[in-house]
């Protein structure tokens, strides 16, 4: 009895981890998809930047699971989230279409990792557990990551356009229910 006393909170402790880590790896394929960009491989950081939305998707599922929520969870999960659903995606359009238009297309990068940051600000101090305010940023980084497939077909004013509306959508007052 006593050995079960014991080893109880250190299995609780280990599951509450369980989510944190699945956080940090989200940001760790997120900092990758962005080192690769640098590098011009493209459709390597697309693969990244897919993996840390199946990573970011169950880490709220392993923290619900394990009824291990906590406000550093929170916080940390919206950190990787700036990291590889805003600069990430971001800075993959600029790479592969938005360079073209110099500083515009500069501003207009920085405007949606702004617009990221804007929302995932407002979300970890809301307290409304039935609704988003706005497009989430998973959601748009992922919209603006597989535009990647569009750039051959598509003028490079299209992806100027795009950016600009999943920006807006993303600090947009529209509720969506969380799921």
């Amino acid at each position: 009895m006593f050995l079960l006393h014991h080893i109880d909170p250190t299995v609780k402790k280990l599951k509450a981890q369980i989510a944190n880590t699945l956080t940090l790896f989200n940001l760790s394929l997120g900092a990758l998809a962005i080192i690769f960009i640098i590098q011009d491989e493209l459709r390597l950081a697309l693969v990244f930047i897919t993996v840390a939305a199946l990573l970011d998707r169950l880490d709220g599922a392993a923290a619900r699971k394990f009824n291990c929520t906590s406000e550093f969870g929170k916080q940390l999960d919206s950190l990787s989230d700036i990291i590889s659903f805003g600069v990430a995606p971001a800075f993959l359009i600029y790479q592969a279409s938005l360079y073209v238009f110099g500083y515009p297309g500069i501003l207009l990068t920085i405007f949606f990792i702004i617009c990221g940051a804007i929302r995932l600000a407002r979300f970890n101090v809301t307290t409304n557990n039935q609704f988003f305010v706005g497009l989430p940023i998973t959601a748009a980084g992922c919209v603006l990551t597989f535009q990647l497939f569009m750039v051959p077909y598509f003028h490079p004013a299209y992806f100027m356009f795009i950016t600009l509306i999943l920006s807006v959508m993303m600090i947009s007052s529209f509720k969506l229910r969380k799921v």
